[in-house]
């Protein structure tokens, strides 16, 4: 599961990250002298799409059985090291 995560950020924030710039540029041309709020419209993209890669991700662990198996074996590691 981590590596899922590890692999979506490495792979899915630069796509997301160009294709973001690629939108705002393509927003934006036309309107060079007036770029106000601009930022603030990328940062919200950003967290949109941010948010939609977590709940499929939410998704998938949970249609998959893999969350619960997963939190299990950290509860059973930690109390077989405390004893």
């Amino acid at each position: 599961m981590l590596q899922l995560i590890v692999l979506a950020r490495t792979v899915v924030d630069p796509l997301v990250d160009r294709a973001l710039a690629g939108l705002a540029r393509a927003l934006a041309w036309g309107r060079r002298s007036d770029e106000r709020g601009q930022t603030t419209a990328e940062y919200a993209l950003v967290i949109l799409a941010a948010a939609a890669v977590a709940v499929v991700l939410i998704a998938w662990a949970k249609s998959s059985g893999k969350l619960p198996a997963f939190f299990d074996k950290i509860i059973d590691d930690i109390t077989n090291n405390a004893q």
